[in-house]
């Protein structure tokens, strides 16, 4: 014989609900009046105190009441509204209720005339809503509530439940004091506090099981869930003060977001990322063979910026763990930075500015120039060497780049055959290269001998692209004019760690201290963009934008289940996988297969229930590096 479903007990306000439903009301009957922000302050004090227990339930429903002057036109209003601020995991969670549905019921102290309305779609029939009534008068103007109502009353919810003499397991999900007391006068077997949208401790501590999501309920409760894991249980660790966008955007969404300021050392990261499933990091960091042995649960690294240098994406590959960054989002913020050391440098205002700052007046023209007519040499025309080429040409100047892959120029730009050729003839070269290894130590003395004697140089790419004695010894001896240096070989690992280098005391350089993507703009835009591209992982299983993994991107499957198989790139894998399907009787939706010289990731959409077996056989594969479910 099957086991009886268990009932599940709902709370309204701030659990069902986002909000508190007499405080929405309040919003809609004091709208384009005087006193709105004065009385909407009165109505949550006394919603505060109810619930707090510091007066009666009755009081504090008539006191909020009295307040307001309600009719049925403005409860209809309140309805639609409500029906928007359904909370985000009840919404997406509707397959739970039509499972459930006769085994739910809503005990509220608020009010079924609009309670009854805003849960009707999820399966939840008026008659499952326990709920205080309004008494109308003739014209439909409130006049107050029934006060025979066991919910007009305090412990109405534990009395009510009573009443209803429901035989079985019943669970309470609930956000106040009043939804425990259900489980503390022993009629209901288990009490769930709910916070998603508030937060109280001294519930927290009452609770069988805090469940911040209806999603962490229906997972520790073995029911039908729209998503496969509670994503409250998906742990982010965020460091090196990325952006607070960051942490608002995953919080909403669900997840445990821890947010550091700082750079983690390698050992300090082994330890800080057992557990964790998403890590963001931006350029100090260092994602290695040694971390990610601890990273027993990591899903994805999301660097929030453009360099993934710091991450050994090899490894990452191998233990299938998708690494993504934001290519595009700072882009702006470093050209517009290069720009304005290419003026500064031209009109020798570092050597100015150290002088002034000695009380040394030197009003000269002497090797002080405009920008236009000169020639920019930029290395590496990618995202940002195409943009600066943009602006520098729009300024006047005459626009050189090379590149090792085979660019089209924008503009006027002048393609150069080979670096040496670009060396000699720029009056300022601006380095954009990438952070691959063949590129350690790239711009030496060799290099630097091949620029024109007196031009400026500029790094805004890696720290280890150029000779730093080599260019100090150029600058010394007048080989080079100038210079300005965003990111060094070795730097500090926080604001508060010390910075030493030979270019230091020279008064015709220009330091930055890697601040080349570090404005609040690009921030935000890095900040909302990583993110996203981390959640689309998560909830698609969409590599787009990968920087080591074979690139999908594929919209959410609401019909079907998805599978995410991940495996060494050898022949023979999704056959495996399809025969397995076969041989479960599972029907194939769709497919997508792609490889990299290291791994094969497939997303497979079937379109029928799967067995626990089906799913430890797929795992078992050989050559499996990492196997979820989706759905």
């Amino acid at each position: 014989m099957a086991q009886q479903k268990p009932y599940v007990v709902i709370d309204f306000d701030s659990t069902f609900l986002q909000v508190e439903a007499l405080e929405e009301l309040a919003e809609i009957v004091l709208k384009g009046t005087g006193r709105k922000k004065e009385v909407l302050q009165q109505v949550k004090d006394i919603t505060n105190l109810g619930v707090d227990g510091k007066i009666s339930f009755n009081d504090s429903l008539t006191r909020r009441l009295a307040l307001l002057e309600v009719d049925r036109s403005q409860l209809d209003k309140l309805v639609k509204r409500l029906q928007k601020r359904v909370s985000t995991s009840f919404a997406r969670n509707k397959e739970f209720f039509k499972k459930y549905e006769g085994r739910i019921y809503i005990i509220s102290n608020g009010f079924k005339e609009f309670i009854a309305p805003v849960v009707a779609p999820y399966h939840i029939d008026a008659d499952h809503v326990c709920a205080n009534t309004f008494t109308f008068d003739a014209k439909g103007n409130v006049t107050g509530f029934d006060q025979e109502n066991l919910l007009a009353h305090s412990k109405g919810k534990s009395r009510t439940l009573k009443a209803l003499g429901l035989e079985g397991e019943i669970y309470v999900i609930g956000d106040a004091y009043t939804d425990y007391e259900m489980k503390e006068a022993g009629i209901a077997h288990k009490f769930f506090a709910f916070t998603e949208n508030v937060l109280r401790e001294n519930i927290i501590e009452k609770a069988d099981h805090v469940t911040p999501s209806l999603d962490e309920f229906l997972y520790v409760n073995k029911m039908p869930m729209a998503i496969s894991y509670p994503k409250n249980r998906i742990k982010v660790l965020l460091l090196e003060n990325i952006h607070p966008s960051a942490k608002e955007t995953l919080s909403l969404e669900g997840y445990d977001v821890t947010l550091m300021s700082g750079a983690l050392s390698e050992d300090e990261l082994c330890e800080q990322i057992k557990g964790v499933h998403l890590l963001g990091i931006r350029s100090k960091t260092h994602v290695t063979k040694k971390v990610l042995k601890h990273a027993k649960r990591l899903m994805a690294v999301g660097a929030f910026c453009i360099g993934t240098n710091q991450i050994d994406l090899k490894a990452c590959a191998k233990r299938g763990v998708v690494v993504l960054n934001a290519p595009y989002s700072n882009t702006r913020s470093v050209v517009e930075l290069a720009i304005g050391e290419i003026i500064m440098l031209m009109r020798r205002i570092p050597t100015m500015n150290y002088g002034m700052h000695r009380g040394k007046w030197n009003k000269s023209a002497s090797n002080s120039y405009e920008i236009r007519g000169k020639k920019l040499g930029i290395v590496g025309y990618g995202n940002i060497g195409k943009q600066l080429s943009v602006l520098a040409e729009s300024l006047g100047m005459d626009v050189y780049y090379y590149d090792i892959v085979e660019r089209l120029a924008l503009g006027n730009a002048t393609k150069c055959d080979s670096l040496e050729e670009l060396l000699g003839k720029a009056d300022v070269v601006s380095l954009h290269v990438d952070g691959r290894p063949e590129n350690k130590g790239f711009f030496d003395k060799e290099r630097i001998g091949q620029m024109k004697e007196g031009s400026m140089l500029i790094n805004l790419s890696r720290g280890f692209v150029v000779d730093i004695k080599a260019l100090t010894s150029a600058l010394k001896k007048g080989k080079i004019g100038g210079a300005s240096v965003d990111v060094f070989p070795t730097e500090p690992k926080t604001n508060a760690d010390p910075f030493d280098s030979p270019l230091m005391e020279l008064p015709n350089v220009i330091l930055t201290p890697h601040i080349g993507g570090s404005t609040q703009e690009a921030q935000a835009n890095i900040g909302a963009y990583v993110p996203r591209r981390l959640m689309d992982y998560v909830n698609t299983g969409s590599s787009f934008g990968s920087v080591n993994f074979p690139e999908i991107q594929l919209p959410a499957q609401g019909k079907a289940h998805r599978l995410i198989h991940i495996h060494k790139n050898k022949p023979g894998i999704l056959a495996q996988i399809n025969g397995l399907l076969a041989r479960y009787h599972i029907n194939i939706v769709g497919q997508h297969l792609k490889t990299n010289e290291h791994i094969g990731y497939v997303i497979t959409d079937i379109d029928k229930e799967y067995s626990e077996e089906l799913l430890e056989v797929l795992k078992g594969i050989k050559g499996t590096i990492k196997f979820r479910v989706l759905y």
